[in-house]
């Protein structure tokens, strides 16, 4: 299963794609999406929609996995990226795309087995699970990572139960 990874954000959006079969994580590509400063909001989206969309052209994911929102004091920058986040949406609807979303909480658990784990405490698993000589360079990235194999464990313990569902059916 290849699943891309998506930190929301109106100035930067931090993406990451991994494959993963047999519980095996392996790291396909990671970076950021970069909107400029002083320009039109709408123009801002648009260029995130824009990246979203070449980075499934691109790799191909089988479904995307992004954080949900979660909103601070600072209402302006939460409606900003709370756009962001619809065009990638989007993005993934137009593409047909499964998509999930995950707390920060969630994903802490998941990654670190602890849902109060420090950034670095996460950012040192993404690079255990993935193999990284070093922890991504910026933090978007690595939450964006985070999210993927966030979903990975989630999904593979859905598969999980569904089979033993079955196989209790079976008995």
């Amino acid at each position: 299963m290849r699943i891309i990874g998506i930190d929301p954000g109106i100035a930067i959006v931090g993406y990451g794609v991994i494959d993963v079969e047999r519980g095996k994580f392996r790291l396909v590509a990671m970076g950021a999406s970069r909107t400029p400063t002083g320009i039109p909001v709408e123009k801002r989206v648009e260029m995130v929609y824009d990246d979203i969309c070449e980075l499934i052209d691109a790799y191909k994911p089988d479904c995307m996995a992004c954080e949900e929102l979660f909103f601070n004091t600072n209402q302006k920058t939460a409606i900003a990226v709370a756009e962001a986040r619809g065009v990638i949406l989007l993005a993934a609807m137009k593409k047909n795309l499964d998509f999930y979303e995950y707390t920060p909480l969630q994903v802490k658990q998941s990654v670190v087995g602890y849902g109060r784990a420090e950034k670095k405490q996460v950012m040192e698993m993404v690079k255990m699970f993935l193999h990284l000589e070093k922890v991504p360079k910026l933090d978007d990235t690595a939450d964006a990572l985070a999210l993927a194999i966030c979903h990975a464990h989630t999904s593979e313990s859905r598969i999980q139960g569904y089979y033993n569902l079955k196989k209790e059916k079976l008995l």
